[in-house]
């Protein structure tokens, strides 16, 4: 479906689709538009025609960052620009707008990690032949729940994004949805509010609605409390941690803090919550079906993404 109200030709269908991925994750640069949508072109000169055209028509707006010598676009959208998506109805619907001030402001480089985080995802599930596109990532999905150590309150967990991945296992002919919560740190918050993170989500993977009125049912017959996930999820997803923004050795202590602060916490070392951290690079190099997630909780032997135990490699 073409999106309305610009112009005479329409758009192509790789700026409809850099709308769509800008419509999703709010700020994205040129390079990972390119791997993201066009990663068949060995040069990006075509995509930047669309973005320029998705300019000229006022759907999107860019900014420069200079970054290793050169200077590299940032591209969203403009109000227009997101009311076309949405009028086409293809996507769920955002709240959020990016402006110019927040395209250069404090969050621009965490909004950009996260979608590199995403993209790693993509890379690897295109070498690898399982799935996983430029949509399969929702940023700052609102998660409610309530927490015995704040009774009354009503709470609200936002990963930075939630992330679907469909493994392929081609010798077994079975194909696994996994569903991540991804939380991207650069080092910008303190190791005890990144550890209150992992509170948050356990007490979510514990979180039960209270139940309705049992009137009208048999005397002394329960409905069962169901989790507030399951109405979400079909399994509790998987939690990875990604650190990005310091140097290795900082990264690595970084590591080590938080498996310290989550081991003293009684609210995770009682959870099924299964979580790991690693790198950016690491992630990016060498995928995420490779042993390199230190598990958040119980023994520290590497392990990938599926978060069991693994014996590190020879």
């Amino acid at each position: 479906m073409p999106y309305p109200h610009v112009g005479p030709k329409g758009l192509g269908q790789v700026a409809q689709q850099a709308a769509q991925v800008l419509y999703q994750h709010r700020l994205v640069s040129t390079r990972q538009l390119h791997y993201l949508i066009t990663p068949h072109h060995t040069r990006n000169e075509y995509l930047r025609r669309q973005l320029h055209t998705l300019r000229e028509t006022g759907m999107a707006e860019a900014v420069g960052r200079r970054t290793t010598g050169q200077t590299e676009l940032l591209w969203w959208l403009t109000e227009k620009g997101a009311h076309a998506v949405e009028s086409v109805g293809l996507l769920p619907q955002r709240p959020y707008r990016m402006s110019p001030e927040a395209a250069l402001g404090p969050l621009q480089e965490h909004t950009l990690a996260t979608v590199e985080t995403g993209l790693a995802f993509v890379n690897w599930a295109r070498r690898l032949g399982h799935e996983c596109g430029a949509l399969d990532w929702a940023p700052e999905t609102a998660h409610y729940y309530r927490d015995d150590a704040r009774p009354g309150e009503d709470l609200s967990l936002v990963p930075d994004a939630v992330l679907n991945y469909v493994h392929t296992d081609t010798k077994a002919k079975q194909r696994t949805l996994l569903t991540f919560f991804i939380e991207v740190d650069r080092t910008q918050m303190t190791i005890a509010r990144l550890a209150q993170k992992l509170h948050a989500y356990a007490a979510y993977h514990t979180f039960t609605p209270p139940q309705p009125s049992s009137r009208g049912t048999k005397a002394g017959r329960r409905t069962a409390a169901t989790p507030a996930w399951r109405y979400r999820y079909p399994a509790f997803p998987r939690l990875l941690l990604v650190l990005t923004g310091a140097s290795e050795s900082r990264l690595a202590g970084r590591m080590a803090d938080l498996r310290s602060l989550a081991a003293s916490d009684p609210a995770l070392t009682n959870t099924g919550l299964r979580a790991g951290v690693t790198t950016l690079d690491l992630l990016r190099d060498r995928g995420p079906f490779e042993a390199i997630f230190t598990p958040v909780l119980g023994p520290a032997g590497l392990t990938d993404a599926w978060l069991r135990p693994q014996a590190l490699a020879a």
